[in-house]
């Protein structure tokens, strides 16, 4: 669970399919050209190489469709069955149980709301892991962490230099790039704001003062698509590039930054070291408040 009242981490959803509910461009356009009526079951698909370096993928999404709307697409049956071929196949229990409902992703835990996107692996060369913002009708995959409906203000946080460099310390490393963790990254993660006076429970993003600031630190959010949203022909691996970063991007940050900082009461810090020791003083502060079995109560959803 995470440590303060925030909406829980997510993986993305996993296929487990043998690679017939995904589709590349190619075998979408060549989907769509046999039965264009089946547009509507075609979402984009979203991981962390097509996220950050812009490239398509689209995958089948089955869930909710009535067997005999199905039943009208051959081009949908044929592929459902190959799911399903794949699946007894399998040598692994869990899959083959999987066999029994082919037309949907083995695991799903999408929900129809935005969501806010957060690449699972990063490369060490950016001074920000690149985070967004994902509608609804796109289908993100197992290789991201997500927050259903978090909204700017948990973008925001999570974009900022101060999550950044809790990042740096604590989350894993493949090689010598960033592996994102939801239950040691994520969920120990202490988030602006102090609880009311005498509260025996975590800090809440929306208590006392974090409502006030909580407009500024959205609106730099907002400042900071617009500046990617002025370079639209560049990917977020361009955008985030230490040596291609436009300007503009750069004092967008910045601002953010400096309204998040002010959230933990901070006007400015001199190191990741500095900002890290200030981060486990709050994480010890806030784990103290937590109820000595160690299990926190339940938290209200902001």
């Amino acid at each position: 669970k995470p440590l303060c009242a925030v909406p829980e981490i997510r993986f993305g959803n996993m296929p487990i399919d043998g690679g017939h509910l995904v589709l590349d461009p190619f075998e979408k356009d060549e989907l769509l050209r046999k039965d264009p009526d089946v547009a509507e079951y075609v979402r984009p698909y979203i991981g962390a190489e097509e996220f950050i370096n812009g490239k398509e993928r689209y995958c089948l999404w089955l869930k909710d469709v009535s067997p005999a709307e199905l039943r009208l697409h051959p081009a949908l049956l044929s592929r459902v069955d190959a799911v399903k071929q794949f699946r007894q196949a399998s040598k692994r229990p869990a899959t083959c149980d999987l066999a029994s409902t082919p037309s949907l992703f083995g695991f799903i835990s999408h929900r129809d709301k935005g969501n806010v996107i957060i690449p699972r692996m990063a490369s060490e060369r950016r001074q920000r892991i690149p985070i967004g913002y994902l509608p609804a009708t796109t289908i993100v995959s197992d290789q991201c962490f997500m927050l259903a409906d978090g909204g700017l203000f948990y973008f925001a946080i999570l974009s900022s230099e101060m999550h950044m460099a809790w990042v740096r310390y604590v989350c894993g490393r493949l090689k010598s790039d960033f592996r994102y963790s939801n239950t040691i990254v994520y969920n120990n993660f202490p988030w602006p704001d102090l609880p009311s006076p005498g509260a025996n429970a975590p800090p809440s993003p929306t208590s006392g003062r974090g409502k006030v600031l909580r407009e500024k630190i959205e609106a730099a959010a907002q400042a900071v698509l617009d500046a990617r949203a002025q370079f639209p022909d560049a990917t977020l691996a361009d955008l985030y590039d230490p040596l291609t970063m436009p300007p503009v991007l750069v004092r967008a940050h910045q601002k953010l930054d400096a309204a998040v900082d002010a959230a933990y009461g901070k006007k400015s810090f001199k190191s990741d070291a500095e900002r890290v020791a200030f981060l486990f003083e709050l994480y010890q502060k806030y784990t103290s408040l937590l109820p000595a079995s160690g299990k926190s109560k339940p938290r209200k959803k902001v």
